[in-house]
């Protein structure tokens, strides 16, 4: 046995989901378990124990003899783990107002008067949900590394559905943080669901484009669901060894506008937010891109130890096994301001808003879904747009930005790998794109 490390997780959640004004789902989740993994040679070893009644040192000795049997049967050249320091907790998120100081009943009946505000007239259905939890995780490993945090992460989300002559459009809005009962000072959940509404109802009125390509500008959610999804996991490091990136081979490489510059960093207080990773690992800024330029990148110790660079995205939901994740991954601001980005563009189409889509890192091909778009006429946003979605070849679109807006924003989510969800944000400003495919009605 080379190394063993131990996760001890423990968390308490609770969900209330609305359907049309009726509470659908109340639930309080209380959970505790651990995950355990031993190196030996180059196999690791894993168990997870759902609960804690199990003793921790057989876990381990259970993980050894995994490890064991790996190496016996199809031995591996040894795996050399990246080094690290212990983690120093700094900066926490301080929390103003506990969600579990907030009785039950009090978030039914705030959640019941955001719905109703999106409630109005054309609207078919509506649904609301409210998440809060409050998890601990203690790590220790066999180099010494003890440490520990505890982290609330709180968040609600609306949509609306209008329907007209058999067409259905939706309307979505939510706000999610590492924070407490305060998300609802600093955002104004009624608007949010009036918006979500709205949304909804002017969808029924848009029209879909004709596929084509042209110039567009993406707003700062589609943008960072690009960064997250198209270039975000094309630097996960476990990508790239496994020969499915098109990033692989290509650090210190130009691959994208001098104007790109990107970063994943799980030390802010996004939605993706850790003190430390799932392998005991500081949490700090990484620069994958600058000016266009790959500079690194995600690693796990793994990975780190088989590449060279810095492990500190190591993440696992619950008691799985941890693998390479993105914590909260953008595209840093630019200094031109919308306006003066439409006047620019001058011909084209605006993309607003995501509704999903897939990439494929290894072929560098992605296809997105925007909420909606709207076509630009000198300058000016004049035809709204649905059913409309952008694609392409990631490291083209990467290299026609034209410009990068002024004004960054973060997008709250969850990421999904390895059968395993875990939180992110994405974000970025807006940025404009000399040359995208923009599918609609063909």
């Amino acid at each position: 046995m080379d190394f063993y490390d131990t996760r001890i997780i423990k968390s308490v959640s609770t969900s209330i989901i609305l359907d049309n004004g009726e509470i659908r789902e109340i639930s309080n989740n209380f959970s505790s378990g651990g995950a355990v993994r031993v190196l030996d040679a180059g196999s690791w070893g894993f168990v997870s124990l759902d609960g804690l009644h199990d003793n921790l040192d057989s876990a381990i000795s259970s993980a050894g003899k995994l490890a064991e049997s790996a190496r016996n049967r199809s031995p591996r050249n040894p795996i050399h783990l990246a080094p690290i320091k212990e983690p120093s907790l700094q900066d926490l998120p301080i929390i103003k107002e506990k969600p579990q100081d907030i009785p039950i009943e009090d978030k039914v009946k705030l959640l019941l008067e955001i719905e109703k505000n999106a409630k109005m007239e054309g609207i078919q259905s509506t649904n609301a949900m409210y998440s809060e939890s409050l998890i601990n995780v203690k790590y220790s490993s066999s180099e010494g590394l003890d440490c520990e945090y505890s982290l609330t992460r709180l968040g609600f989300a609306i949509s609306a559905i209008a329907q007209s002559e058999g067409i259905y459009q939706i309307g979505r809005e939510s706000r999610f943080g590492v924070m407490g009962f305060e998300l609802f000072k600093m955002h104004d959940a009624f608007e949010l669901a009036q918006k979500a509404a709205n949304t909804a109802k002017e969808l029924l009125l848009a029209k879909t484009p004709k596929a084509g390509t042209y110039p567009v500008i993406l707003d700062q959610e589609l943008a960072g669901v690009f960064i997250h999804e198209a270039v975000g996991h094309a630097v996960e490091a476990d990508h790239v060894l496994e020969g499915n990136s098109i990033l692989s081979g290509k650090i210190g490489e130009q691959i994208a506008s001098p104007l790109i510059t990107v970063y994943d960093d799980p030390s802010l207080h996004e939605y993706g937010y850790y003190p430390f990773d799932d392998e005991g690992a500081q949490s700090k800024r990484t620069t994958l891109i600058r000016k266009g330029v790959l500079k690194s990148y995600i690693h796990s110790r793994e990975t780190a130890g088989k590449l060279g660079g810095e492990s500190r995205n190591s993440r696992a939901q619950g008691y799985a096994r941890p693998v390479i994740r993105m914590s909260n991954t953008f595209i840093a601001a630019g200094e031109m301001k919308f306006d003066e980005m439409l006047m620019e563009l001058k011909d084209g189409i605006y993309l607003e808003g995501s509704r999903g889509g897939q990439v494929n890192p290894g072929e560098g091909v992605f296809q997105f879904n925007a909420e909606r778009g709207f076509i630009v006429k000198n300058g000016e946003l004049t035809t709204s747009l649905r059913d409309v979605s952008l694609s392409g070849n990631t490291l083209e679109i990467l290299n026609n930005v034209s410009a990068v807006g002024n004004d960054l924003e973060l997008n709250s989510g969850r990421c999904g790998k390895a059968g395993q969800l875990v939180p992110v944000s994405d974000g970025a400003p807006h940025v404009l794109v000399n040359r995208a495919m923009v599918g609609g009605s063909g």
